[in-house]
C-alpha cells in the first residue's frame, strides 16, 4: 500500500491520527488494540486488549491485505500470538461470488473452519480449520456484515475496519497486482460492491474509517 494514510472520520470514539504508510498505520493501530483504547465490543476479549476479531473490509485495491499482514507483523513483534488471517478470496465462489462469500463468514467464525476456493480448479479445497480461541482478522471485500459481526462477538470481542480509497488508485493498485487477470472483471466486480455494500452498510457498521490518498 502506497501514499498517505491518515483517519480524519472515525467511530466508536477512538481518536485520529495520520502515518505514511501501512506498516506504521499497522503499528499505531495495533498499540492502540494493545492497549485496549479502542471500544471493541462484546466480551472476554484477549488479555491484551485486543479484539477477538478484527475485520477489515472496503473495495477491490484499497489495501485491506497490507494492512491485515503489517497488522499481523506488528502484533507478532510486540510478542503476542499473530493472528490468524482469512481473505475473503478465499471463499468467494468466483467472480460473481461477492455475496456468496460473505455470507460464509458468520459460519466461518462459529465453526472455525471453511473451504477455500481454487481460482484456478474452480472448486471449493476440502476444510481448512483454524484455532478459534485466537486472534483472528478476516479481511476483504465483503468481510462486515450485521451477522459476520454478531457471531464474531458470539466468542468475544469484535473490531469492524473499513478502508476508503479514491476509486482511480484502486483499479491503479488492483490492476498492478493482478494483472491482466483482473481487467475484464473490474467493472463486473465493481456493480458487485456497489449492491452488496448497498445491503451490508459495512461504512455504517464500521467502528473505523481510515482514508487513504495517493
Amino acid at each position: 500500500m502506497s501514499g498517505q494514510l491518515t483517519v480524519p472520520a472515525i467511530g466508536a470514539g477512538a481518536e485520529p491520527f495520520a502515518c505514511g504508510g501501512p506498516d506504521a498505520l499497522a503499528a499505531r493501530l495495533e498499540g492502540r488494540l494493545g492497549a485496549g483504547r479502542l471500544p471493541a465490543t462484546g466480551q472476554n476479549g484477549d488479555p491484551s486488549g485486543w479484539p477477538r476479531v478484527l475485520f477489515i473490509d472496503g473495495r477491490s485495491g484499497s489495501g485491506k491485505t497490507s494492512l491485515a499482514e503489517s497488522l499481523a507483523s506488528a502484533r507478532e513483534a510486540n510478542g503476542w500470538e499473530r493472528p490468524h488471517i482469512v481473505g475473503m478470496d478465499e471463499l468467494y465462489p468466483g467472480w460473481d461470488g461477492l455475496a456468496a462469500g460473505s455470507a460464509a463468514v458468520p459460519a466461518l467464525l462459529l465453526s472455525g473452519a471453511y473451504r477455500r476456493y481454487d481460482w484456478y480448479a474452480k472448486s471449493f479445497t476440502p476444510e481448512v480449520e483454524f484455532d478459534r480461541s485466537a486472534p483472528l482478522i478476516v479481511e476483504g471485500c465483503g468481510s462486515i456484515s450485521a451477522r459476520a459481526l454478531a457471531a464474531a462477538r458470539s466468542l468475544g470481542s469484535a473490531y469492524a475496519v473499513w478502508v476508503e480509497c479514491p476509486a482511480t488508485l484502486r483499479r491503479e493498485r488492483a490492476l498492478a497486482r493482478d494483472g491482466e487477470t483482473f481487467i475484464p472483471h473490474w467493472e463486473r466486480w465493481a456493480e458487485q460492491e456497489v449492491r452488496h455494500f448497498a445491503i451490508t452498510q459495512p461504512v455504517a457498521r464500521a467502528h473505523e474509517v481510515l482514508h487513504v490518498a495517493g
